[in-house]
C-alpha cells in the first residue's frame, strides 16, 4: 500500500504494474480485432449483395440488347441489313469501352479495405512510441 509520501511503491509493484498494462494491452488488441471483423463483415456483405445485382443488371440488359438488335436487324433486312449490323456492332464496341474505362476509374478510386482499422493501429503505434520516448526522457 503507498501512504501517499513520494518514493514509496504502490501495492503490487512492478508485477502489478506489468499485469495492468498487459490487461490494459489485451483489451486493445481485442477492440481492433472486433473492428476489424466489422469491417470485414460490412465488406463481404456488401460484395455478395454488388455480384448478385451485377449477375442480375449484366443478364437483364444482355437479353434486352439482344432482342433491340434483333428488332433493328430485322427492320432493316430487306434495305440495309450490312448498316444494320455494322451500327448494333459498333454501339456494342461503345457500351464495352464504356465500362472498360468506368471498371478503370473505379479500381483506382477505390478505398483500401480495412481503413479504419489500419488508421486505428497507425494512431495505437504513435500514442505507444510516444509513450516510451516521454518514458525515457523524465
Amino acid at each position: 500500500m503507498t501512504d501517499g509520501t513520494p518514493g514509496t511503491v504502490p501495492a503490487g509493484g512492478l508485477r502489478h504494474a506489468l499485469a495492468r498494462a498487459g490487461a490494459s494491452l489485451l483489451g486493445l488488441v481485442r477492440t481492433r480485432l472486433e473492428l476489424a471483423s466489422v469491417e470485414y463483415l460490412e465488406a463481404r456483405e456488401r460484395t455478395v449483395s454488388q455480384l448478385f445485382l451485377t449477375a442480375v443488371a449484366v443478364i437483364s440488359f444482355a437479353f434486352a440488347l439482344l432482342m433491340a438488335s434483333a428488332l433493328v436487324v430485322v427492320l432493316f433486312w430487306d434495305t440495309h441489313r450490312i448498316a444494320a449490323l455494322a451500327a448494333v456492332t459498333l454501339v456494342y464496341v461503345a457500351i464495352g469501352a464504356g465500362a472498360w474505362w468506368r471498371l478503370k476509374v473505379d479500381a483506382r478510386c477505390a478505398s483500401t479495405p480495412f481503413e479504419a482499422t489500419l488508421a486505428e493501429l497507425e494512431r495505437d503505434g504513435q500514442w505507444v512510441s510516444e509513450a516510451l520516448r516521454d518514458r525515457g526522457n523524465p
